[in-house]
């Protein structure tokens, strides 16, 4: 029965020494579960994009065409920086979300260490008192 205690109480304390490391790195795979489809979303983007250019490119068979593809080519180079404008300000967002996450934990995780570091503190104190009250009595009569 105390060994079965001893194995939760290990059980547990190894639980709680993980748990931080665990939630970081949840945490950071989230992140980049994120970023990883935010890219792919915009190089499927910027891809379409150059692939439209190509084409209207492959298109052009004289004066005209090529007035109307160069006007056009003006368009779409606004969209483009548009867009990158969108891209970068999505992920200077995703940025600020992460750090406050982070931040998060961390506040979490010192605020736990904390109250460990206390309750250690006060079992200390309190394994202190019977050994300093018996030091202070003396030697006893026999």
């Amino acid at each position: 029965m105390q060994d079965n205690k001893m194995i939760d109480a290990f059980n547990e304390q190894t639980r709680q020494f993980f748990e931080p490391m665990r939630k970081l790195n949840s945490l950071m795979l989230d992140n980049m579960e994120k970023l990883t489809q935010y890219q792919m979303e915009s190089m499927k983007r910027y891809s379409q994009l150059g692939t439209e250019r190509l084409r209207d490119a492959s298109e052009v068979s004289d004066a005209d065409s090529m007035q109307a593809f160069t006007a056009r080519q003006a368009e779409v180079m606004n969209q483009l920086s548009q867009q990158m404008l969108e891209d970068a300000k999505a992920l200077s967002e995703m940025s600020l979300e992460f750090k406050a996450e982070l931040e998060s934990l961390f506040a979490e995780q010192a605020k736990l260490a904390e109250q460990v570091a206390a309750k250690a503190a006060a079992g200390e104190k309190a394994k202190a008192e019977p050994a300093k009250a018996a030091s202070t009595r003396g030697p006893s009569k026999s």
